[in-house]
């Protein structure tokens, strides 16, 4: 779970000169937690789904909320930064997504592993990356979190395994990690995740059918945000019911805007693979705001209007912010004053990532391996050597 963060916040914040005011009213006001219904989840080969039903406590709330909005300014600052050739190579942004990796997490624990493709700064965060290591990896800056050497595509930190740059590639990956989780008898389980435009790819297949012959505790996700590339769904895929894909592993269809449907549908594909059913499938129907990558303006195979459309009725921060309002969970100064703080985050790290220095030629062979002596690697040519220390 995400490490809760201080309910008391300041009375006052200055930012460009103008004080923004919080609110008179007492925490103590506010309503500690609400009931939410939310929509019913599609299945395959189950015979109840999660519940519809939910609680929500005040601090979860805050906290949701914060993730995404840091989630969204990272994505934006990056967009930015890469627009002005401070970040360079392929960079695939997250925002519009955020409600997948933080309704996840919210229901796994960090001791469980994680693995998902290039689409990976918010996974990143949530599995316990900072801002600053992020932006710093993002610009190949020494203190990146992964020395600068990985970029965009290739982050990892503690039980997450990145960041993977072949398309569903990372599937089989999981599938061993899980195996490892079974083998271990540890009681932990593997987040696998992929997007609609790997869904078809034999060995996303492949790892179905090994998957179910040992009952690994697996929990495989489908990040449909509608377009593989520049291709509609619609166009790339004989059968559009992802969740319906493993033929004969069980299977949801979620709304993967809303972050307590992502919430409550981990919590039960979770306890499917703990309780020994081996691996689940679901299907998170989400959009990206940005275009596949930043080489991709994002409309020439799809409106501005339908861009728009998605953001002005199922953004997620959005939904999460009017539920909160709407319950008396929070007030709009207090919502305010995460947004500037995560503002600021943001931008301290940006600054950060601009002035650090690049990682020095003599550490570029640096932790090929784990634990090992050092060893020569061939540079460029046979003649020139240059040294890996673990």
């Amino acid at each position: 779970m995400l490490t809760n963060f201080s309910t008391v916040l300041r009375a006052c914040a200055q930012r460009n000169g103008a004080a923004v005011v919080m609110s008179a009213r007492t925490y103590a006001n506010f309503t500690n937690e609400a009931t939410f219904e939310i929509k019913k989840s599609d299945i395959f080969k189950l015979d109840e789904g999660p519940a519809t039903q939910v609680v929500m406590t005040r601090d979860e709330g805050l906290q949701y909320y914060r993730t995404m909005q840091t989630m969204r300014r990272m994505e934006l600052k990056a967009d930015q930064l890469y627009k002005q050739k401070i970040i360079r190579g392929f960079c695939h942004l997250y925002d519009g997504q955020e409600a997948c990796a933080v309704g996840i997490e919210a229901s796994i624990n960090l001791s469980d592993h994680l693995i998902t493709a290039y689409r990976a700064h918010g996974y990143t965060y949530t599995r316990g990356g900072t801002v600053k290591e992020i932006m710093a990896e993002l610009t190949g800056r020494r203190s990146g979190i992964a020395k600068g050497k990985g970029g965009s595509m290739h982050m990892y930190c503690k039980n997450f395994y990145g960041g993977n740059g072949i398309v569903g590639a990372q599937v089989p990956l999981g599938a061993g990690v899980a195996l490892a989780c079974k083998y271990q008898g540890n009681n932990e389980l593997c987040v696998c995740l992929y997007g609609d435009g790997a869904a078809n790819q034999g060995q996303i297949f492949e790892t179905y059918n090994m998957a179910a012959l040992w009952k690994l505790p697996l929990i495989f996700i489908c990040e449909n945000n509608r377009y593989g590339m520049g291709t509609s769904v619609e166009r790339a895929a004989a059968s559009t019911d992802y969740f319906k894909r493993g033929e004969f592993i069980p299977g949801l269809r979620v709304d993967g805007m809303d972050v307590l449907c992502v919430r409550e549908a981990t919590k039960f594909a979770a306890d499917h693979c703990r309780s020994g059913k081996g691996p689940i499938l679901m299907e998170l129907q989400t959009y990206r705001y940005h275009g596949h990558s930043m080489s991709d303006p994002g409309v020439s195979y799809r409106t501005r209007e339908e861009i728009q459309e998605v953001r002005s009725k199922s953004d997620p921060i959005s939904l999460l912010k009017d539920r909160m309002l709407s319950n008396n969970m929070a007030s709009v100064e207090e919502l305010k004053e995460i947004d500037v703080e995560v503002r600021k985050e943001i931008e301290d790290a940006s600054q950060f990532a601009t002035t650090d220095p690049e990682p020095p030629l003599e550490e570029l062979c640096n932790h090929i391996f784990h634990n090992n002596p050092p060893l020569e690697v061939r540079g460029t040519n046979p003649w020139s050597k240059l040294k890996s220390v673990s």
